[in-house]
């Protein structure tokens, strides 16, 4: 897989500067898009439980009636909620009007809205993953409506 940006981010533009992770996701978006929303584990949970990851609100409402069997393994909570994080990010970014990704100073990604609220979609994934609350479907739903 190209992904230009992550070879601009490794790059430095002189020998003592290198270049931020957030200055090369505005040089190539595209990638960055794509990268965030490979979301593995989550995929591969979700297809275990028959659930089909295709980047709709739908596919939000079904990992929401999963069975939370990841629960009992505390090494794949962490994980796992980062990719759910990053996948309700993925659907905003893909289905909401000027939503995009946007990166903090941390490099920590958030959904940022055409209104310049910003989400933190990792976070709402670790919640999700850890006790469930909120629904991604649901924080979709608020997040939509603004």
């Amino acid at each position: 897989m190209n992904m230009s940006f992550l070879d601009k981010w490794r790059k430095s533009r002189n020998a003592h500067r290198s270049v931020p992770l957030a200055e090369s996701v505005r040089a190539d978006p595209g990638s960055v898009i794509e990268l965030l929303s490979e979301c593995e584990l989550l995929r591969a949970q979700a297809a275990a439980a028959g659930v089909e990851l295709d980047d709709s609100v739908r596919s939000l409402e079904a990992l929401d009636q999963l069975q939370p069997v990841w629960r009992d393994d505390p090494e794949v909570v962490p994980w796992l909620g980062n990719d759910a994080g990053l996948y309700l990010g993925t659907v905003l970014v893909r289905t909401v009007r000027g939503a995009v990704w946007q990166m903090w100073p941390d490099g920590q990604p958030v959904v940022r809205l055409q209104s310049g609220r910003e989400i933190d979609v990792v976070g709402a994934g670790h919640e999700w993953a850890d006790v469930g609350v909120p629904e991604l479907s649901q924080l979709y739903a608020e997040v939509a409506e603004s």
